[in-house]
């Protein structure tokens, strides 16, 4: 299986969007969130529903449920890597297209100039 390495996006002002909201969710929901991103990161692309799905432009989600909570994080892959580009979203039945968007616009500054926008930290 195609392991691969997991990046956080981060802001210009040093800002990372996944981590500020990752570190609100109650600990049973962190907790899911973390296995999640360790099946991707241990199947990299070969992770499927229900954990993982193709949105569309290149961007992907993860998908975890914390008492009927759907939440979502979007990501997408360069390279090897996977670079997490969302905080989380809670969704009822798809995400919102300006999520996807700014998401998109996300990827794209991190492609530009990967060094800029990758995070020193990892996922706690």
């Amino acid at each position: 299986m195609p392991s691969v390495t997991i990046h956080l996006y981060c802001e210009e002002n040093g800002a990372v969007p996944f981590l500020a909201w990752f570190e609100s969710l109650p600990p049973k929901a962190q907790y899911k969130c973390r296995v999640r991103l360790g099946r991707l990161h241990e199947m990299g692309n070969e992770l499927r529903r229900p954990e993982a799905d193709y949105l569309r432009d290149a961007m992907y989600e993860i998908r975890f449920k914390h008492q009927r909570v759907n939440y979502r994080v979007l990501y997408f892959y360069h390279g090897n890597s996977v670079v997490v580009l969302s905080h989380g979203l809670k969704k009822e039945k798809v995400v919102p297209p300006k999520e996807i968007e700014l998401a998109i616009d996300r990827r794209k500054r991190y492609v530009a100039d990967p060094e800029s926008h990758q995070s020193t930290r990892g996922i706690p």
